[in-house]
C-alpha cells in the first residue's frame, strides 16, 4: 500500500511499528501532530543551548593562560558553533524555519539549557564547564543518539564524538590546576563549588515533576529517565573528584553499597525554576550578546543572501 493513500489508522500504526521496531522516524513519514511539536521544541533548544554555550567561555579567549589552551578553546567554540548548525538543521526537516527558531531565541520565547546563565568567573570554570558541563550533557547525548526520530538521531553520533573531546579537554585543565599550587588546587575546588549543583540540574527536574518526559519516552525521542540519568552522572563523576583530590559540595554524597551507587543530597529546585525564568546571574546578558551578535551579522545575511540570488539569477540566464 502507498503511505500517501493510508487512511488515519494505518498511518498511527504504521508510526507506531516504526517506534516499537526501534526504527526510525523520517522527515517524510507521517507523525502525530504532537510528536513533531515535541521534536521542534527539543531540537531547537538543544540547538539554542549549543549556541549561547559558547558565550561564557568565548570571553576566555584572550585571557587564556598559554597559546595551546587559546587554540583549544577556539576549537571547541567553533565546534559548539557547528552543532548548532547540525541541530537547527535537523529541526528544519520538521517544517519549521530557522528564522523563526532564530527570532524565538532573539525575543526571548525561547528557553536554552539554565547552566549557560551562570558566569565563568576564572580559568578554572572554563575547565569546570568542559568537566562538568560537558560531562553531564554526554551522559545524556548517548542517548540521544538513539532517539526515534533519524535526523536528530544521526546529528548526536557526530555531536557526541567531539563532546567527548570537550570533556578531555575540561577534565584536563582541572586536572592541571588540582596539582599545582595551593592557590590553583583553590581555584579548582572552587569551580567544582558553584558548578557541581548546577550540572546536576541540567537534567531536569525530577520525573514525577518533568510534564514531557513520559511521553517523549513512549515515543522513544528520550531513553532514560532524568533521575537515572543524573544518577549515572554522579556515579562517574564522584570518583574523577576524588582521584584529583578534589571534594564534591555535597554533605549527604554517601556510597550505598545496596544499591551499587551514590545518594546524594537534594537538588534546590527553586534556584532551577528561577534560572528558567530568566532571572539567573547571567539571563539578560547572554541575551543581551546574542542579540548584538545576531544585529552585527546582518550584513553577512544580506551578502550571501544577494550571492545566492545572483547565482542563481546567472544559472537561469545560461
Amino acid at each position: 500500500m502507498q503511505f500517501r493513500t493510508m487512511t488515519a489508522q494505518q498511518q498511527q500504526e504504521r508510526f507506531e511499528a516504526i517506534i516499537e521496531a526501534e526504527g526510525k522516524v523520517e522527515p517524510k513519514d507521517w507523525m502525530p501532530e504532537a510528536y513533531r511539536k515535541t521534536l521542534i521544541r527539543q531540537i531547537s533548544q538543544h540547538a539554542h543551548s549549543e549556541v549561547v554555550g559558547m558565550l561564557p567561555e568565548g570571553r576566555w579567549i584572550t585571557r587564556a593562560p598559554s597559546l595551546r589552551r587559546k587554540v583549544a578553546l577556539l576549537a571547541k567554540i567553533q565546534d559548539e558553533g557547528g552543532h548548532g548548525l547540525y541541530l537547527y538543521s535537523a529541526a528544519e526537516t520538521l517544517g519549521v524555519s530557522r528564522e523563526d527558531m532564530v527570532s524565538d531565541l532573539l525575543t526571548g520565547k525561547a528557553k536554552y539549557s539554565s547552566i549557560f546563565n551562570y558566569p565563568t568567573i576564572t580559568w578554572a570554570d572554563i575547565g569546570a564547564v568542559g568537566w562538568l558541563v560537558d560531562g553531564a550533557a554526554i551522559v545524556n547525548q548517548i542517548m540521544l543518539q538513539k532517539a526515534s526520530f533519524g535526523p536528530y538521531s544521526r546529528a548526536m553520533i557526530r555531536i557526541c564524538k567531539e563532546e567527548s573531546f570537550h570533556q578531555r579537554q575540561g577534565y584536563e585543565i582541572i586536572l592541571k590546576l588540582a596539582q599545582g599550587t595551593p592557590e590553583q588546587k583553590e581555584l579548582a575546588q572552587d569551580a567544582l563549588n558553584r558548578w557541581w549543583w548546577p550540572s546536576l540540574m541540567m537534567f531536569g527536574p525530577n520525573d514525577d515533576a518533568s510534564p514531557n518526559s513520559a511521553q517523549s519516552m513512549a515515543w522513544k525521542i528520550k531513553r532514560i529517565s532524568n533521575d537515572d540519568l543524573r544518577q549515572k552522572f554522579i556515579d562517574q563523576t564522584v570518583p574523577q573528584a576524588n582521584f584529583l583530590g578534589l571534594t564534591i559540595p555535597d554533605p549527604d554524597l554517601k556510597w550505598n553499597e545496596e544499591r551499587k551507587a551514590y545518594d546524594f543530597g537534594e537538588i534546590d529546585w527553586e534556584e532551577f525554576f528561577n534560572v528558567v525564568k530568566g532571572n539567573g546571574p547571567c539571563n539578560k546578558e547572554r541575551l543581551r550578546d546574542r542579540q548584538e551578535a545576531h544585529a552585527n551579522g546582518e550584513w553577512v545575511r544580506e551578502a550571501a543572501s544577494a550571492y545566492a540570488a545572483k547565482k542563481a539569477e546567472r544559472k537561469e540566464a545560461a
